[in-house]
């Protein structure tokens, strides 16, 4: 969802929200040239919606008079409008490898997988491998309808077919790096991918090298062809 797909009159009213921040139902009302009783109900919906909030503004009221009401924007509500978190993930990328070289970079990419290894390393002890590769099914998002196990003829298989990262790992495959090392090192065994987004697989497809184990212990870091 983003702000064009709203109707104008929300998006009138959330731009206002966005340009000069907080604001009462009448102050709105009035720049916008709509009734109180308009702006009032576009903003019960809104509310309902978690696009916005409302907080009772006391300072406002005079000789004991009833508080205003201001509304702003909800972290939602601000990601409606556009964002380019992207484009500077792959200029850092950019500026870390061309700056500073590729073994710098590689230490980034491997601290990051270090943190990831360290929050999930506790969740999956005492767990078979196969126990451990349904746990990672929730790596991004818990209860991920999009990530899939599969045992296929004694091979596994962990199957992502949609990456919350996609914008950036098309155009900057390196970031890959840090969920093949993560796995591997979760998993204890060098993991692969067989399938990518970039190649137009539509899916990554991620191979458990049964007769390839890791030492967990070690600074493994795996970096793709």
């Amino acid at each position: 969802m983003n702000i064009e797909q709203l109707s104008e009159t929300r998006q009138a009213l959330l731009l206002t929200l966005k340009r000069e921040g907080p604001a009462t139902i009448a102050s709105l009302a009035s720049r916008l040239e709509m009734t109180r009783e308009a702006v009032r109900q576009q903003f019960l919906q809104l509310e309902n919606e978690g696009w916005i909030e409302g907080n009772i503004n006391r300072e406002t009221s005079n000789g004991g008079g009833r508080p205003s009401m201001r509304y702003r924007l909800t972290d939602a509500g601000d990601h409606l409008f556009p964002k380019h978190y992207d484009a500077l993930t792959v200029e850092v990328l950019d500026t870390v490898s061309d700056q500073l070289g590729l073994e710098a970079l590689k230490q980034v990419l491997f601290t990051m997988a270090e943190v990831r290894v360290r929050e999930w390393e506790s969740r999956l002890q005492g767990l078979s491998l196969e126990e451990r590769m349904e746990a990672l099914r929730e790596l991004y998002l818990k209860d991920d309808n999009f990530m899939e196990v599969e045992n296929l003829n004694n091979d596994l298989f962990l199957i992502e077919k949609n990456c919350p990262f996609y914008n950036v790992a098309y155009k900057r495959p390196v970031l890959c790096n840090v969920t093949v090392t993560m796995l591997s090192r979760l998993l204890g065994y060098r993991v692969i991918r067989k399938e990518r987004f970039q190649n137009g697989d539509g899916r990554c497809v991620f191979q458990v090298l049964l007769d390839e184990p890791i030492d967990n212990e070690s600074t493994y870091f795996a970096f793709e062809a």
